[in-house]
């Protein structure tokens, strides 16, 4: 059985250790280890991951068995629109298989339409398997982006959206 609990300021460095766990072999492959570390500690330092909860990004844990096996991060970005973006998703690979990303997916997709939401969005890189996942659970490719990070990396991504209304 698959147990949801709402992220806190205690549970930062859980998020930071399975996002340390899942990039390496997602990512490596397809960035390279130097791009992989600078996103890690750009994007998921203890100040950015506080400031995204104080900014009202909601956090979710999914844990099987008292073990903490993933997490998704989700946000309003587009008030006016209700349009949500899903930020983070990342399930530990023992977990791979389990039904615990789809079940964060529909979680977070029954809470933004109870909020009124009408679209979820994401990015994903286009080289990146998980496309397919996301796919299946709904979403479509709206648009190819290369958005330039820094320090000569780019993020080379597929935005995804799925209608939820």
């Amino acid at each position: 059985m698959i147990l949801l609990r709402k992220a806190k300021e205690q549970d930062i460095p859980l998020i930071r250790e399975i996002a340390a766990i899942t990039w390496g072999p997602t990512y490596v492959p397809i960035i390279g280890q130097e791009q992989v570390d600078y996103m890690l500690k750009n994007m998921y330092n203890d100040g950015v991951l506080l400031e995204q909860m104080m900014q009202g990004h909601v956090f979710l844990i999914a844990e099987i068995g008292k073990k903490d096996m993933g997490f998704a991060g989700y946000s309003i970005t587009d008030h006016d629109n209700k349009v949500y973006k899903l930020h983070k998703l990342y399930v530990l690979p023992e977990a791979h298989g389990k039904g615990v990303g789809k079940f964060l997916i529909n979680e977070i997709v029954n809470a933004i339409r109870e909020a009124g939401g009408k679209k979820l969005q994401l990015n994903v890189n286009r080289e990146n398997n998980a496309k397919d996942f996301y796919e299946r659970a709904g979403f479509q490719i709206k648009e190819t982006v290369d958005l330039d990070i820094g320090n000569g990396f780019f993020m080379n991504d597929y935005v995804m959206e799925m209608d939820i209304s």
